[in-house]
């Protein structure tokens, strides 16, 4: 189901970068690429990306990986497969070294290195857009801004509290939308005139005519001071002599969801911001949701029987398996345990008397017998062995996992199969 009436884009090429190492999801990124890791019980990160380009009618997309792509790969070949006879794609690119013997040097050189399938597929438009954000965004609606404008390149913008706007490129535009000023990820963010609390920040997307971007991709690899990047070299280079404009998010409009909803937007690129993320599709009303079917948010197919819930707590028996305001996918076993406002990705087992609080289980977590766990994210295939308690005394766990300044507790997969 297609937000326009099925309205596809056959010039357009989407370009998704999903190549960053995701430092700050360690240790949840030490074996996958950060748009791998798991979110929302049932989904990977770059779902949603995928998703949004679906949904917005463009077909023909290109996966830039690079870091630790094994997972991710194999994520998008499992189930992302489009009908090709109708030149529909997604193809996972990995670092191909075209231009020479290095990695990728910045957002513009990884485009710039796979040149050759701009040339190929010869677009009038490309929409490069980040892989590692959890949000929805009609793109159809960017792209028809971008063309009634004129614009060379359209950027899409977010207001942003004016404290966290030191993270992202802060934008200022006159009236008409057209960027005039551009500072990547600055001490002292400049605010939106007239809101002093707010500034508008770059969300790493972006639509450029085609001729144009060959064109600006040459000249800055030619350059070799250049760290070629877009946010870093190649907007603040271009905006002063074109049409560059900004596309307000504010505008975005998904049948279907609330007002909040549509502007939800989330860089999940913290352990903090990543569990915050999750833990908000618990809400009656979430700040994403998971269940319009106006937008459907797909993934690879898993093939999991339904979850279970056993042991009832019947005739004295203090085992009862139940979960409470808890995202549970398919292949759970709660076998007499308790799961209160967590998510639990596929295949996780909780045993007898066991109790998982506020936490994310990454697929086929094993929870063993009268354990106790809060505020802990578990990475895959991790045991924890019988009567645990992990989350209550900060000091001791972080003797052994790594625990976040908010006291999150992050169990990676190097814990797996032990007696944790």
């Amino acid at each position: 189901m297609l937000y326009r009436n099925s309205v596809a884009y056959p010039n357009v090429l989407g370009m998704i970068m999903a190549g960053g190492e995701g430092s700050r999801l360690h240790p949840l990124t030490k074996e996958r690429a950060k748009p791998a890791v798991y979110f929302g019980g049932k989904y990977r990160i770059i779902d949603f990306v995928l998703n949004n380009f679906i949904n917005s009618g463009i077909f023909k997309i290109k996966v830039l990986t690079q870091f630790k792509a094994d997972s991710l790969i194999k994520h998008l070949t499992a189930g992302w497969n489009l009908n090709r006879m109708l030149g529909h794609y997604i193809d996972p690119v990995p670092a191909q070294m075209r231009t020479g013997k290095k990695w990728y040097q910045g957002t513009a050189d990884a485009i710039f290195q796979n040149i050759n399938l701009i040339e190929d597929e010869n677009p009038d438009y490309i929409a490069v857009f980040g892989a590692d954000h959890i949000y929805k965004m009609d793109i159809s609606i960017m792209l028809d801004f971008h063309r009634q404008m004129g614009a060379v390149a359209t950027i899409a913008a977010i207001p942003r509290p004016i404290k966290d706007a030191s993270n992202f490129g802060v934008i200022e535009i006159d009236p008409s939308g057209r960027m005039i000023g551009f500072e990547e990820k600055p001490k002292n963010p400049r605010p939106i005139p007239g809101n002093p609390s707010m500034a508008l920040v770059s969300m790493g997307n972006y639509i450029f005519n085609k001729k144009f971007l060959v064109r600006e991709l040459f000249n800055d690899a030619s350059i070799s001071c250049s760290s070629h990047d877009f946010g870093k070299d190649i907007i603040p280079k271009i905006y002063p002599d074109y049409p560059i404009y900004i596309y307000d998010f504010t505008n975005n409009r998904i049948p279907g969801e609330t007002t909040d909803q549509n502007l939800y937007w989330e860089d999940v690129g913290t352990m903090e911001a990543y569990y915050q993320a999750n833990m908000t599709l618990r809400d009656v009303m979430p700040e994403i949701n998971l269940y319009n079917e106006h937008w459907p948010i797909r993934t690879s197919p898993a093939q999991s029987p339904p979850a279970k819930f056993v042991f009832a707590g019947q005739n004295n028996e203090k085992r009862r398996g139940e979960a409470i305001d808890s995202i549970v996918a398919g292949g759970c076993i709660i076998s007499g345990g308790q799961v209160i406002r967590s998510v639990l990705a596929r295949g996780v087992r909780v045993h007898s008397l066991a109790v998982v609080e506020d936490s994310i289980l990454f697929p086929d977590v094993e929870i063993s017998e009268k354990t106790q766990i809060r505020r802990a994210i578990i990475d895959r295939g991790v045991r924890v062995g019988p009567g645990e308690k992990i989350g209550f005394d900060l000091e001791q766990d972080a003797k052994r996992y790594f625990v976040t300044e908010s006291g999150i507790v992050v169990l990676g997969q190097a814990s797996r199969n032990l007696q944790v």
